[in-house]
């Protein structure tokens, strides 16, 4: 069993290390067997090059990279990295830091227990929650998340808008190409997608931490953008 980690970095050269060598630690000490594959999209910060160093330290067989010529958009940069990946099982998760390695464990353990086709990592399950956002960026998240469960069809899903994820290769194969949303809405459309398909979803508690190195993408276009989607996907889901 081969687990790949599907990394978009725009931006990210002082995460990406760190963000590798708790990936290795995980893998490692589970005894389990992973790759990394990092998309970067013309990083003007020269993520790339950091991404050529690591892929020289851990091994071709442990770091994979795709460059692009810009940026492209998070479903594109999926899509490629599962291209470029050769595992059983695919893990999408933010290069930030704001999304911990050591809970990929637990995350296995859910799908291979519960036989789930998809394990979401919630900050809004008992024992998840967030760390580093002011009040108002957490009445944001959640207003966004109650709004996206209230209209959207997802079996019960209690973190739409997270994009750390466990997914058996079989399971985005089938739901990436069908999914067209940008930015936030992104996330939503999978877990739309999936339970419409009758998917088999699970949920693991995490803590989402905001990122130390770097600026949030998150703006008011990204806000815009996330409602235009959640009515998109409400009238046509």
């Amino acid at each position: 069993m081969i687990y790949s980690v599907i990394l978009p970095t725009y931006n990210e050269r002082e995460n990406l290390p760190i963000i590798t060598q708790f990936l290795h630690d995980s893998f490692t000490s589970a005894e389990l067997k992973y790759e990394i594959v990092v998309v970067d999209d013309s990083s003007p910060d020269n993520t790339l090059e950091v991404a050529q160093t690591l892929q020289k330290l851990f091994g071709k067989e442990h770091i994979q990279i795709v460059s692009r010529p810009g940026k492209l958009g998070l479903g594109s940069a999926y899509s490629v990295g599962l291209k470029a990946s050769s595992g059983d099982r695919i893990i999408l998760m933010d290069a930030d830091l704001s999304h911990h390695p050591k809970f990929i464990p637990e995350m296995i353990a859910v799908m291979d227990k519960q036989k789930v086709d998809i394990v979401s990592g919630t900050r809004y399950r008992p024992g998840g929650g967030v760390a580093g956002w002011d009040t108002v960026r957490k009445l944001t998240s959640c207003g966004a998340n109650f709004l996206a469960s209230f209209l959207l069809s997802t079996g019960g899903a209690s973190d739409l808008t997270g994009s750390f994820r466990l997914y058996e290769r079989s399971a985005i194969e089938l739901i990436l190409p069908h999914v067209h949303s940008k930015g936030y809405a992104f996330q939503m459309e999978i877990l739309v997608r999936a339970h419409k398909a009758k998917l088999k979803i699970g949920e693991v508690p995490i803590t989402f931490v905001d990122r130390i190195y770097g600026e949030s993408k998150l703006g008011a276009n990204e806000i815009i953008m996330y409602l235009k989607g959640l009515l998109k996907l409400f009238l046509t889901t």
